[in-house]
Order: C-alpha cells, then structure tokens, then sequence
C-alpha cells in the first residue's frame, strides 16, 4: 500500500509537471503570436495599398455597357455606361484615395463606395450605393451643385469647389468612418456626412434612392459614356487609424 502511495504521488506530481510545461509553452507560443501580430500591424498601419497595378486590370470587374481600359498606365472608359469594380472585397473603417483627371475641360464620372452587395449590372450601385462625384459643370446638363465634383451625388451641397478643369490632376480623398463619409478634393473637404443627415429629395430618375447604405461595402470607377473619358492613375486604400473628429 505505501509503495502504491508513492508511485501514486510520484505520477501526480509527474502529471502536474507536464501540465504546468504545457501550459508555459501555450502562454510563450500565445504571447508569441500576439506580439508577431501587432508587428505586422504596425508594420501595415498607416500604409496605402494600391489597389490598381498600373498594368493591367487585375482584380477588377466591369458591368454594364462599355468598358474600360488600362491605357499608359492609367485606367480610361470607352462607352458606358459602367462600372469598374473592385472584387473580393468590402471597405469600411478606412481611407480611398483616387487620383484622376477629365480627358476635356469638364467630363463626367464618379467613384462608387457603399455598395451593399457584388454588382451584377450598373444600375444597382447606383440606386443603392454612394456615388463621390466627378463633374465641375453639372448646369450643363441642368443639375444644380448637388452633383458637383466630390458631392455624394444628389445628397450633399458641396463645402467648396476645390475640382481642377482637365487635363490637370485631381485627388479625391474618401474616408469611410462608421457611417459618417467626409471627402476631399485637392486637400479640400467638399462633404461630410452622417447617415441620418437631411438630403433633398430625389428630382431624376437616374438619382439614387434615398435611404440608408451600408458601413462595409464595394467600391468601383464609372465609365459615363463616349463623351465623357476621365482617366485614373492611382485608386489606394488604407486603414482608418482612429476615428476622424
């Protein structure tokens, strides 16, 4: 019975032995993991990822009439209209940042954020999504500022009018903030607005319906029409850091 008791003992102590290495090894590999974690966080914060290659189309899709082209090193339409959309993937809690310009004077175009789900044609993001506007002169097809150059189209009267006549070069800023969307144009805030704020009602119906959108959504570049080609250099995103005040 004694030399019972003592290989008894003997296993116990054994038994804890291995258990308290096992778990000192799960707390090292856990503490591990952790710390190679916030590495590659912080070694990815605040850097942009571009998500246009400069050669090619790769990871992109185009719906709807027309189509678009990667043409010296830059995105271009021909026809329209449609829409060129990023696959794979929504975007919230970040920034967008897309550089372009009007092949004329004035051309029309826009960027597409907030599309709730994967486009199967061009309309739906349009009705459905947020469009950031590219047109300096919208009276010339008798639309008032509300659908000016970096205005959710038809949903906010512009802060100002930063937008640069073409061929100069333009950058838009989107930041995607919860639900609260703030744009610059040239370094200048045109919008911000909060789900929830007050917009007109809808006058066209080639206007998106009023309504809610998403936090986490699709992102695309339009291709308007023949008339109307803007070309895009760099289409980037990276994470929002910390909410915007």
């Amino acid at each position: 019975m004694k030399t019972n008791s003592i290989n008894r003992q003997g296993i116990q102590a054994e038994i804890k032995s291995v258990s308290t290495f096992l778990i000192l090894s799960l707390m090292i590999f856990v503490l591990t993991g952790s710390i190679a974690c916030n590495s590659q966080v912080s070694k990815d914060k605040g850097q942009w990822r571009q998500l246009f290659n400069g050669k090619d189309l790769t990871g992109w899709k185009h719906v709807g009439p027309g189509s678009m082209s990667v043409e010296n090193g830059m995105i271009r339409g021909h026809g329209g209209m449609g829409l060129l959309y990023w696959q794979g993937e929504k975007f919230s809690n970040c920034q967008i940042r897309v550089v372009w310009k009007m092949e004329k004077e004035n051309s029309n175009s826009g960027i597409f954020i907030r599309i709730p789900i994967e486009p199967r044609e061009e309309w739906m993001p349009v009705h459905y999504g947020y469009e950031v506007q590219i047109d300096n002169k919208p009276e010339l097809s008798q639309e008032d500022e509300y659908h000016y150059t970096g205005t959710l189209y038809s949903l906010t009267k512009p802060l100002a009018k930063p937008g640069k006549p073409g061929p100069e070069w333009n950058t838009t800023e989107i930041t995607l903030d919860g639900l609260r969307t703030i744009v610059y144009v040239n370094g200048v805030k045109v919008t911000d607005f909060k789900e929830g704020d007050p917009v007109p009602e809808r006058k066209f119906d080639f206007e998106p319906f009023r309504g809610p959108r998403p936090e986490s959504g699709y992102i695309g570049v339009q291709n308007h029409g023949e008339a109307d080609v803007v070309y895009f250099k760099e289409i980037a995103v990276k994470p929002l850091a910390k909410p915007v005040k």
